[in-house]
C-alpha cells in the first residue's frame, strides 16, 4: 500500500468515527429537505445585479449540494456547493446562525464530499462573487471517503471511466458533454416524429444472432434450457414489422458486439436505425443530410462547426465518391485495373500489409484496402456507395452491376456514422446469401445457424425498402468534439475490475 492509499484509508477511518458519533446523537440521513432553487438560477437572477440591488431585493433561497471546496479564514468560513447545474460559493461565520455557537463549529468541519442543504439569502462579495450567506444548513448525507483532488480530477483514464461517479463530480465539462448527448437524442426523435415515424421497440435476446456480420455474446435461458444472443442488430426484427405493413418505423437501442474495443468501439452502444417503404437507398441518403443539419441546429444553434482541428459547413454539398473512386483519389499509386484483377489487388494488400484470408474474394479485399487507406482521410461529410456485395448480404444488388449493392456508409471526421442501403427483399437470393455465409464460416448444423423465419417472413412479401443505421455514440463524439468513444459513454466497458 502506497502513502497516497494510507493517507486516504486513515482519512476515511476518521470519517466513519465523525459518522457514528452523528448516529448516536440522533443522525439518519435525512431526506426531508426541499430545495426551491439550483446554482444556474440564482446566477441568472443576480449576475447582473448591483451589491446594493440585492441587498434590497433579499432574495433568500434553499439549495442543496456537495461540498467541493472549503476554505476556513479564522471566524469565516467559505464552501463551494455542486449541484447539478454548477457550482456556487457559500458563506458563514459564528454570528451567521441564530441557535448556538456549535452550529458553526460543526458547519466549519464539515467534510468534503458532504451533501447539504442550506437556506440563506444571496449577496455579493467585495470580489463581486455571488454567494449564499448561510442562516441555516442540514447534513444530507456523510461522505466517508475522500474526493479526488479538485485541481487534478482523475488522472488515471482506467479509474477515470471505472470510477465514472468521481469523473462527474470532479469534470464540469464532462456534464455539458452528456447533456448534448441528450439534446442529441431528444433532437432525433423530435425530428423522427415530425416525418412521421413510428418508434418501435425489438427484443434484445434474439434466438439466432442476425442483421449484422459479428460475434455476439452468448448466455443461457434457463426456463427454456436454450442458448440465446444479445443482439447484434435489430434490423431482421425491424423489416418484419416492414413487412407487416409499417412503413416508417425508428428504433433507438442497444446492441452488443463480443469484438474488440478501442478509441471508436465499445461492445455495447447506441444506435438508432430506420426503415422506409418505398425508398431506396439514394432517397435515405437526402434524409440523413436533412437529419444531420438538423441536430446541428439544435446543438449549436447553426449550420456549421469545428470537430478538433476541422471545421464542417453542413450548408455545403457532402462529398460523395464510390468505393473504387475514393480508393483511386486518397492512393495516387493504385490504378483503376488494378482494382478489378484479383492478382494486382492481392498486391496492393501485400504492399499495405493488409493479411488476407483464402476465402475473401475481390470485393472483400476491396474493403478491407478502402478501410485501412481511406477511411481515416473521410474528415469532411462523405458519402461512400457501390460497396461490393460480398460484404452487403441483407443489401440489394445494383442492376448494372450485382457484383456491387445500392449501399452507402456516412463518414465525418474520419469516422464511419452511419450504414444505409436498399434493403434485399427476394427470399431466395436472401436464403442463398446466408446460406453461403455459413458454409464460409464452417459451421455445423448448417440449417439451424441463419434465421429461417426471416426467410420465411420475406415469403409473404416485403415492399421496396431503404434502410439505415446510425452510430448515435460517434455522432455524439463529432457533435461535443470528443475523440474517445469512452467520453460520450457514461459506463464504457474497461478492462478487469480493481479494487
Amino acid at each position: 500500500m502506497n502513502k497516497n492509499d494510507k493517507k486516504k484509508n486513515k482519512e476515511r477511518d476518521c470519517r466513519i468515527k465523525k459518522l457514528t458519533l452523528l448516529k448516536q446523537n440522533g443522525f439518519n440521513f435525512p431526506n426531508n429537505f426541499k430545495k426551491n432553487n439550483d446554482s444556474k438560477k440564482i446566477f441568472l437572477i443576480c449576475h447582473l445585479k448591483t451589491k446594493k440591488e440585492l441587498e434590497i431585493l433579499n432574495f433568500k433561497v434553499k439549495i442543496s449540494g456537495r461540498i467541493i471546496k472549503k476554505r476556513v479564514m479564522g471566524k469565516a468560513t467559505f464552501m463551494i456547493l455542486q449541484d447539478s447545474q454548477g457550482e456556487i460559493q457559500i458563506y458563514a461565520n459564528k454570528n451567521s446562525f441564530q441557535s448556538k455557537k456549535n452550529n458553526y463549529i460543526f458547519f466549519k468541519n464539515l467534510d468534503l464530499g458532504d451533501i447539504i442543504g442550506i437556506q440563506g439569502y444571496v449577496f455579493k462579495t467585495r470580489t463581486k462573487e455571488i454567494t449564499i450567506k448561510c442562516k441555516k444548513f442540514i447534513l444530507l448525507t456523510k461522505s466517508i471517503r475522500p474526493l479526488p483532488e479538485k485541481y487534478h480530477g482523475l488522472v488515471n483514464k482506467e479509474i477515470k471511466y471505472r470510477k465514472r461517479y468521481l469523473d462527474f463530480i470532479s469534470n464540469q465539462n464532462l456534464k455539458k458533454i452528456f447533456q448534448k448527448r441528450t439534446i442529441l437524442i431528444s433532437s432525433i426523435r423530435k425530428y423522427m416524429q415530425k416525418k412521421n415515424f413510428l418508434e418501435v421497440d425489438t427484443p434484445m435476446l434474439h434466438d439466432i444472432p442476425g442483421g449484422a456480420i459479428a460475434k455476439p455474446f452468448i448466455t443461457n435461458h434457463n426456463s427454456l434450457n436454450k442458448k440465446m444472443y444479445l443482439r447484434i442488430a435489430p434490423e431482421l426484427y425491424l423489416k418484419r414489422l416492414i413487412i407487416a405493413g409499417f412503413e416508417k418505423i425508428f428504433e433507438i437501442n442497444k446492441n452488443f458486439r463480443n469484438e474488440g474495443v478501442s478509441f471508436k468501439h465499445n461492445p455495447e452502444f447506441t444506435m438508432m436505425e430506420i426503415y422506409i417503404a418505398y425508398a431506396d437507398y439514394k432517397y435515405i441518403m437526402k434524409f440523413l443530410k436533412k437529419l444531420i443539419k438538423y441536430i446541428s441546429k439544435k446543438i449549436h444553434k447553426k449550420n456549421d462547426f469545428k470537430y478538433q482541428k476541422n471545421y464542417f459547413d453542413l450548408n455545403k454539398s457532402f462529398q460523395k465518391f464510390t468505393m473504387k473512386e475514393a480508393i483511386l483519389k486518397f492512393n495516387k499509386f493504385i490504378k483503376k485495373s488494378d482494382l478489378e484483377n484479383m492478382n494486382k489487388i492481392k498486391k496492393i494488400a501485400n504492399l499495405i500489409k493488409l493479411k488476407i484470408k483464402k476465402t475473401w474474394k475481390i470485393g472483400k479485399i476491396l474493403t478491407k484496402i478502402f478501410e485501412k487507406t481511406v477511411e481515416k482521410k473521410l474528415i469532411q461529410p462523405t458519402f461512400i456507395t457501390e460497396y461490393p456485395a460480398e460484404v452487403s448480404p441483407l443489401s440489394r444488388r445494383m442492376n448494372q452491376n450485382k457484383n456491387f449493392s445500392e449501399r452507402f456508409e456516412f463518414f465525418i471526421g474520419g469516422y464511419e456514422i452511419g450504414n444505409g442501403f436498399s434493403e434485399l427483399n427476394d427470399p431466395i437470393e436472401q436464403k442463398k446469401i446466408f446460406k453461403k455465409q455459413i458454409q464460409l464460416k464452417n459451421l455445423k448444423h448448417k440449417n439451424k445457424n441463419y434465421d429461417k423465419d426471416y426467410i420465411t417472413a420475406l415469403e409473404h412479401g416485403m415492399p421496396p425498402t431503404a434502410g439505415l443505421g446510425i452510430g448515435i455514440d460517434r455522432l455524439t463524439m463529432i457533435f461535443t468534439n470528443q475523440k474517445n468513444i469512452k467520453d460520450v459513454i457514461m459506463f464504457p466497458t474497461v478492462s478487469t475490475i480493481k479494487k
